[in-house]
């Protein structure tokens, strides 16, 4: 193993300890079952690929494990309204409960969004100092969090704040953020959808959306931006059953032409493993193996890219999804295969409706 760390890891306990009220679907339920299911963004989801990332990774690159830094208030307040901030810092030190029927928070949810949103800054910095292939390894999630709302088990949209502060701190002129989790990234597409210097590009399971009022955007191609943002989000909504080979497709015929076109100073990964084949929030297929892919095509689309974690609800997958990504993000392999790659993807089934999908784009986005 080189000593010259290859890979930089933003963490920090603090993740641990937030920790959602059980009982995910509050909203459904009725009395009939006598246990109300745990809530999926358990801790165990984190600690799993810090794991898998000491006990494997280090073993063939570098690793420097950094501690994430809580984003300030005004970091916080460049995409988030001043008052939503401040309402939901009362709300952690009041005990915390449910802000929308699936998401919820404690006393010690505060800290920990503060310090998500701030590794992912610290990430953005490091990949524009070329220093290592930066990853923060945060939770809570934030790209379902709008400028004052709280949604998807998010509360600050750590990506947002990242693009937001090398805008801002004159790091970057250009940012682009690839959203590969199986959610739509709606929080994201919000707070830029009427900008031209942030491209937001989604891959997302085809679900619509959940809640009309917390999460009112479909994640369709037809919703591109408004004003000088018209083109500047790219939607690419896939359908159920869609796995390594339809995500490469989509990928290469939409997702890097885009974000070669816009040409980013900084490229934003919102990572999430829940586009894999067993998580209980997602119905899709995606194996280590199209991680590796996905992990391997990105860093080939800007000098400056980082990747921050999202979602992915089955705690034992997303090890193997994430450590997927960094394999091919920093080419190396270490052999360890997918235990959950059970079911076979019908491709030439799903092609059409990508096809569909893709070239809905190609008015701002000429595909290839």
């Amino acid at each position: 193993m080189s000593s010259d760390p290859a890979l930089s890891v933003f963490w920090h306990d603090d993740f641990l300890a937030h920790e959602p009220p059980a009982g995910e679907f509050e909203r459904a339920w009725t009395g009939l079952l006598a246990d109300r299911e745990p809530h999926p963004d358990r801790p165990e989801r984190v600690r799993n690929v810090r794991h898998a990332v000491r006990e494997t990774l280090s073993e063939y690159v570098g690793i420097d494990w950094r501690t994430a830094r809580k984003a300030t208030v005004a970091e916080l307040e460049r995409v988030h309204e001043g008052a939503y901030v401040e309402e939901f810092r009362e709300f952690c030190a009041s005990g915390g409960g449910r802000l929308t029927p699936t998401t919820g928070a404690n006393e010690a949810t505060w800290p920990a969004a503060r310090r998500a949103a701030g590794g992912a800054i610290e990430a953005a910095e490091t990949a524009l100092e070329a220093e290592t292939l930066p990853y923060a390894l945060v939770r809570p999630s934030g790209h379902h969090a709008q400028a004052a709302r709280a949604d998807g088990f998010c509360f600050f949209n750590n990506v947002a704040v990242a693009a937001e502060h090398a805008l801002a701190t004159g790091r970057a002129d250009r940012v682009a953020v690839v959203d590969w989790d199986v959610h739509h990234g709606n929080g994201t597409q919000e707070l830029f959808y009427d900008r031209d210097d942030v491209l937001v590009v989604s891959i997302h399971n085809d679900h619509g959306p959940w809640d009309p009022e917390t999460h009112p955007q479909s994640g369709r191609p037809d919703e591109r931006g408004v004003g000088p943002g018209e083109g500047y989000t790219v939607n690419a909504p896939v359908p159920p059953g869609t796995g390594d080979e339809g995500y490469a497709y989509v990928f290469d015929r939409l997702v890097a032409p885009a974000v070669d076109a816009f040409d980013p100073d900084l490229l934003l990964v919102s990572a999430g493993g829940d586009p894999g084949p067993v998580d209980p929030l997602g119905r899709n297929l995606v194996t280590k193996d199209g991680f590796e892919r996905l992990g391997r095509r990105v860093v080939e689309l800007a000098d400056a890219v980082a990747l921050v974690q999202e979602g992915g609800y089955q705690p034992s997958h997303l090890a193997y999804a994430q450590l997927g990504v960094l394999e091919g993000a920093l080419g190396v392999a270490i052999g360890i295969e997918d235990p959950f790659a059970w079911l076979d993807e019908e491709f030439e089934s799903l092609r059409s409706r990508l096809d569909e999908t893709i070239a809905a784009h190609d008015e701002h986005w000429p595909t290839e």
